[in-house]
């Protein structure tokens, strides 16, 4: 999994209320575990201590403020644990240089990096169409670092480094499947860090989300990437942010 590695999830594709044709099929990765089709992650995640691992890591979960499309009322994501986090970095041959002593701070800039791209998601849902879908979720998101957006191509073309991550997260607008993009870059200059609340909007300094709907996909993703930037400009971005509240931890 990648740095901004996605909560996995049992049943959201069994009760979801957009099934897709063809996904019914119980699919498998290369390790033959069964994939939640919704995050491409393992249906029973593994908890088990790495071989590699010399102290035990934390398993408990931290609960999303990000609500889970196909999911019963009120229900959220949930963050994926150290030992979750830990074994998917070594299963992924990313975790060379990841010790268990860091997967605390690593998982509460994942964290964070999250929180804040739903928030950026729902500027846009709710400055463009809070009166359709007052309560947009999160059907599903897939990781995809290798793939430049052609956004992303054009950034470098003007002096920006290449993005060090990149998503497509589907949004359920009440029914109707919208797909983002997030663009993931690291500023190396910026020094001022600190380990992130959940909802912390300045602690990762170093870190900026670019998202916005994928402009290509219809002419109202089209017309909503266009007109953000002016309301941005005139100070008309709907107001989603919330006060910091304690994180919840499932076991």
């Amino acid at each position: 999994q990648d740095s901004t590695a996605s909560p996995p999830s049992s049943s959201s594709s069994s009760s979801s209320k957009c099934p897709v044709k063809g996904e019914t099929k119980q699919k498998y990765n290369v390790y033959s575990q069964p994939i939640d089709p919704t995050n491409q992650m393992p249906v029973n995640p593994n908890q088990f201590p790495h071989e590699s691992q010399n102290q035990p890591l934390n398993t408990g979960r931290v609960k999303s403020s990000i609500p889970k499309g196909g999911g019963s009322d009120g229900e959220t994501w949930t963050y994926p644990s150290e030992q979750m986090f830990f074994n998917a970095l070594k299963r992924k041959d990313k975790g060379a240089d990841a010790e268990e002593k860091d997967m605390h701070t690593i998982i509460a800039i994942h964290n964070n990096m999250n929180e804040r791209t739903w928030n950026k998601v729902l500027e846009f849902e709710k400055t463009f169409h809070c009166k359709e879908c007052p309560s947009p979720k999160l059907h599903k998101f897939i990781g995809k670092p290798h793939d430049l957006s052609i956004k992303a191509r054009l950034k470098t073309w003007m002096g920006w480094p290449i993005p060090f991550d990149r998503h497509d997260w589907t949004v359920d607008r009440c029914g109707t499947p919208v797909r983002y993009i997030i663009d993931y870059y690291h500023d190396e200059e910026e020094e001022n860090d600190i380990k992130p609340h959940l909802r912390s909007r300045t602690d990762v300094k170093s870190i900026t989300v670019d998202v916005r709907p994928a402009a290509f996909d219809s002419f109202t993703n089209f017309m909503d990437a266009v007109r953000m930037p002016f309301h941005q400009q005139f100070g008309t971005v709907a107001d989603v942010y919330e006060d910091d509240v304690d994180e919840m931890i499932e076991t």
